[in-house]
């Protein structure tokens, strides 16, 4: 296989890689010594990633994920730079806050494509090269608004509840092959998407909802997204999806802090 990595490092695919989520995760795995193919639609948002770490552990490159050509495309240019391809991690997406009566079916089938088509196609890709190796995994960010209804949520919450289901039929299909598939489901998280999204006001409220009474930072959902790729920490879990939200879907009456 054309420039094969030498160093045995692990090699993963990262969607969304320019902020958010998938910037904290590529970090992440970047530091604990993985090759990183980091994938975002828009170019220029990848250019911080690019100018801290080396070509030679990190290949950069702007990917619409709706896009089966391009898809195999990157997925295949990442293995084949790296000499195999170990993970993949679904953080590409978008969102919108809005009444059920004013989201449009233009922008339900926007965020569908995205958010659902995308993941598909990357973990698809994704699993047809770890299968030739017999290994892998995949995993998929969802959303506590894919577990629970929110308000505003109609587009989003059915798209990131399509990710869940996604993920465990995936689990069932490719766990013959060796690979395995999970999600996480964050909650709120100090995101540049969150951050344009969420009034005050959503914040008031998911503050007094929140056990732990914060927003996560994007790091601690990717310490989760790295401990689900890593074999020698998560080998017999797949088609889990896993809540990073600082308690909120298991909450009922909580302690007022005051």
């Amino acid at each position: 296989m054309a420039n094969q990595d030498k160093s045995g490092r692990p090699a993963a695919i990262v969607t969304g890689a320019g902020s958010g989520i998938g910037q904290a995760t590529t970090a992440l795995l970047l530091e604990r010594g993985w090759n990183v193919a980091a994938v975002d639609l828009q170019a220029g948002a990848l250019a911080e990633l690019e100018a801290g770490h080396s070509a030679e552990r990190l290949l950069v490159r702007a990917c619409d994920v709706t896009d089966e050509a391009q898809v195999a495309a990157v997925v295949g240019e990442a293995a084949a730079k790296f000499g195999r391809l170990d993970g993949a991690v679904n953080s590409a997406g978008m969102a919108a806050d809005k009444h059920v009566f004013d989201t449009s079916a233009e922008l339900f089938r926007k965020i569908l494509d995205v958010n659902v088509i995308g993941t598909f196609l990357i973990g698809r890709e994704a699993g047809r090269h770890m299968a030739k190796a017999g290994r892998g995994a995949i995993v998929n960010v969802a959303s506590v608004s894919g577990l629970r209804g929110s308000k505003g949520r109609s587009a989003y919450g059915a798209s990131k509840g399509a990710v869940i289901n996604l993920t465990q039929v995936m689990a069932n299909d490719l766990a013959p092959h060796g690979i395995r598939v999970n999600a996480v489901a964050p909650g709120p998280v100090e995101t540049p998407m969150v951050k344009a999204l969420h009034t005050s006001a959503d914040r008031d409220l998911y503050n007094r909802y929140i056990p732990m009474r914060r927003y996560a930072e994007p790091r601690e959902i990717a310490s989760v997204i790295h401990f689900l790729l890593d074999e020698s920490q998560s080998s017999f879990v797949t088609g889990e999806i896993v809540a990073v939200d600082g308690g909120y879907r298991g909450a009922g009456i909580i302690v007022d802090p005051a």
